[in-house]
């Protein structure tokens, strides 16, 4: 089981994201767009810059839904390799046997 603190601190990242999402975006967008004058565009930077660090998309881990764990994740399932293993054996996932040679 991962520390509570850092599926908290995920969480918190996430949010941040989510919240900041739309501003950043329209940030990028000024900056990029190279009909605008240099000024302007650099102004944009500036202002994406101040934005926290935390409210880039860059910055979010994905975690297990059951352990926290931050590696081993299958997208899919959102879950870790070993969570999803001990779902198998406990029979409780529809189709999926422990598989022997």
């Amino acid at each position: 089981m991962a520390k509570t603190s850092m599926i908290q601190r995920e969480l918190k990242r996430a949010a941040l994201v989510k919240k900041y999402a739309e501003k950043r975006a329209a940030l990028k967008a000024t900056a990029a767009d190279d009909s605008l004058p240099m000024e302007e565009r650099f102004k944009a930077r500036l202002k994406l810059a101040k934005l926290p660090r935390n409210s880039s998309e860059t910055r979010l881990h994905n975690r297990c839904q059951i352990s926290g764990r931050p590696k081993a994740y299958y997208r899919k399932l959102k879950i870790s390799r070993i969570a999803l293993r001990d779902l198998a054996s406990h029979g409780q996932i529809p189709g999926m046997v422990k598989s022997s040679w």
